[in-house]
């Protein structure tokens, strides 16, 4: 999974207050940063646009103090135990906040995994390709990883494809949980050619 050893991550004792809304990465067009609370308030539309529900899932995520606590308790506390997590995406030119991507640990899925979602508004002008290929470089050439995964719903066409264009291969479909929906699995080698973000 990995030559460098993820817990622990690179944030030393720091409380997660003290490692917050630093720039990560920047591409053509995006600022990710790490996540802080005062962005709930746009986290709180993202998490219940009907997209992520349909296709992510209900975080149960209804106002402003259930987003600080889903920062709080989700990209934060990733970033204090492993110096990773989800990002926010922002315009560069603007810094409005247009969705996330990052990378998660999740206890059933042995590899790290690369997520992200968009606001619609943001749909189709090659954002979701552009920050994940970025992620991918990171956590190749920052975090150490050798190897990455992904889920989506199956229905998930929009997602599914910015992983193809990513250089993702379908492994098949996995269940996180005994009770939960099945979801389709990628995962990419991380020492094969880059791919090129561009829709």
């Amino acid at each position: 999974m990995s030559r460098r050893q993820l817990a622990g991550g690179q944030s030393g004792d720091r409380s997660p207050h003290s490692i917050v809304a630093m720039k990560v990465l920047e591409t053509d067009r995006l600022i990710l940063r790490r996540m802080s609370l005062e962005d709930a308030e746009f986290m709180l539309q993202l998490l219940n646009e009907p997209s992520f529900l349909r296709f992510i899932g209900d975080k149960r995520v209804r106002t402003i103090d259930d987003a600080r606590n889903y920062i709080l308790q989700g990209p934060m506390a990733s970033y204090e135990r492993f110096g990773f997590g989800l990002f926010l995406a922002e315009l560069k030119e603007t810094r409005v906040p247009i969705g996330m991507c990052g990378l998660l640990k999740r206890e059933t899925l042995q590899d790290v995994d690369i997520g992200f979602a968009f606001a619609p508004r943001f749909w189709k002008q090659g954002y979701a390709a552009e920050s994940a290929a970025a992620v991918m470089a990171y956590a190749k050439d920052v975090i150490g990883l050798d190897r990455l995964a992904a889920i989506t719903s199956p229905e998930n066409e929009k997602s599914i494809n910015v992983l193809l264009k990513l250089g993702m291969g379908f492994q098949g479909l996995i269940k996180l949980a005994d009770d939960a929906p099945e979801v389709k699995l990628f995962t990419r080698e991380l020492s094969e050619p880059p791919a090129v973000a561009g829709g």
